[in-house]
């Protein structure tokens, strides 16, 4: 019997086969935990990570203290917009690295597009 990750890495396996990150469009890559979430922004082309945030991150941990995960989620994703519209990046492709589209990764996707990506 599969257990929850395996059918998760199958899934990512299947998922990147088909979203690939470019210099006009990076690939914004989601990972999740039990307590923490991770976004960041990948070139594929050139192998280089153009922006990360986490919920470990120093500007962030303050204003997380005592909110809810899925709360959490959505101010990582309105970080994460916020870093690459500094950087004139405002379309990218969405990578949920194997996750269902629910809860925190729907929230942090949502909090992206309100701050302004496109995907």
């Amino acid at each position: 019997m599969a257990k929850k990750e395996d059918t998760r890495v199958r899934r990512k396996a299947s998922i990147r086969k088909k979203v690939s990150g470019t210099t006009e469009r990076p690939r914004l890559s989601v990972f999740r935990s039990s307590k923490h979430i991770y976004a960041q922004v990948i070139d594929d082309v050139t192998h280089n990570t153009i922006a990360a945030v986490s919920t470990l991150d120093e500007k962030l941990v303050p204003e997380l203290a005592g909110s809810k995960k899925s709360d959490r989620a959505k101010k990582v994703g309105a970080a994460i917009a916020e870093r690459l519209k500094s950087k004139g990046i405002d379309k990218v492709v969405f990578d949920r690295n194997g996750y269902i589209y629910h809860g925190r990764i729907k929230a942090l996707a949502d909090a992206a597009r309100e701050a302004g990506l496109k995907f």
